[in-house]
């Protein structure tokens, strides 16, 4: 088990921590019952707080980043001698939570996608864990959500008797969803990406070796070139040059981000 602090990559302030590691600690608070914002970040998300000093704030003040992409877990491992020797991939990571959450009799509640997603999602879930118990599930309106509607919607979560809160709005809404939840919350907010549709069997998943080589990016960008093109082949390079400027000490990259100026709530 793995969960040794921080470590800055391009500013950002990503987790050192294995799968077994995350949900020890997720699972701790939310025994605990103790609001954190957590989640799973590949290249784009890690780019997302670059570039933009309101959102590394948010990044920065999480409870747990753990590194979702392969290449993220790389440059761990060569700037910081890490010694990470898998990522902490989102859907996998879900899974590994929902197994735990059924062993403990620890309610899950899902947010964001659509009912389609979310029904397929939830015959899943309870066939691969038939003792998990889900205490709700609720599509997203793809809309920012007003200030009635965001204290309605996290007390239905309070309410409902769930311990972790899964969240699947995409990056960075569901980052900001996370971070300005956490206060309203008294367990764990995941934001776990793209795992509601994969999980669901909606969306297919890159091969493992794929995975394994960091090709992910590349399978789903064949899948969906319209939607993501701008994100891997202007990101990834960018992502490399960074890395690079890191690695022989140009720039040292500060973590100093900037509070956000108003919420950037979507539902």
């Amino acid at each position: 088990m793995l969960n040794a602090g921080k470590r800055n990559v391009l500013g950002i302030l990503i987790s050192v921590a294995d799968y077994e590691g995350a949900v020890e600690a997720i699972v701790r608070a939310a025994r605990d019952r103790v609001g954190s914002a957590v989640s799973a970040l590949a290249v784009h998300g890690l780019m997302t707080g670059v570039f933009d000093r309101e959102q590394k704030f948010r990044l920065n003040h999480f409870d747990l980043l753990v590194p979702d992409g392969q290449p993220v877990r790389w440059v761990l491992n060569w700037l910081h001698h890490a010694g990470l020797s898998d990522r902490v991939y989102g859907p996998n990571l879900t899974l590994k939570l929902c197994a735990r959450a059924a062993q403990e009799g620890c309610p899950v509640y899902f947010y964001g996608s659509t009912d389609e997603v979310l029904c397929s999602l939830r015959r899943n879930l309870e066939f691969r864990f038939p003792s998990l118990i889900i205490a709700g599930m609720e599509p997203s309106k793809f809309r920012r959500l007003r200030p009635d509607e965001k204290l309605e919607l996290a007390t239905r979560i309070r309410t409902s008797g769930a311990a972790i809160t899964f969240v699947g709005l995409g990056c960075p809404r569901q980052e900001a969803f996370a971070y300005e939840f956490r206060d309203h919350l008294q367990m764990p907010t995941v934001a776990v990406g793209a795992a509601f549709p994969f999980l669901a069997g909606i969306v297919p998943q890159a091969p493992a070796w794929m995975q394994n080589a960091g090709l992910e990016w590349l399978f789903r960008l064949v899948a969906e070139p319209r939607r993501l093109w701008r994100r891997y082949l202007l990101l990834n390079p960018a992502y490399v040059f960074l890395v690079a400027m890191q690695a022989i000490g140009i720039s040292r990259f500060s973590t100093d981000g900037q509070s956000p100026t108003s919420e950037l709530l979507y539902g």
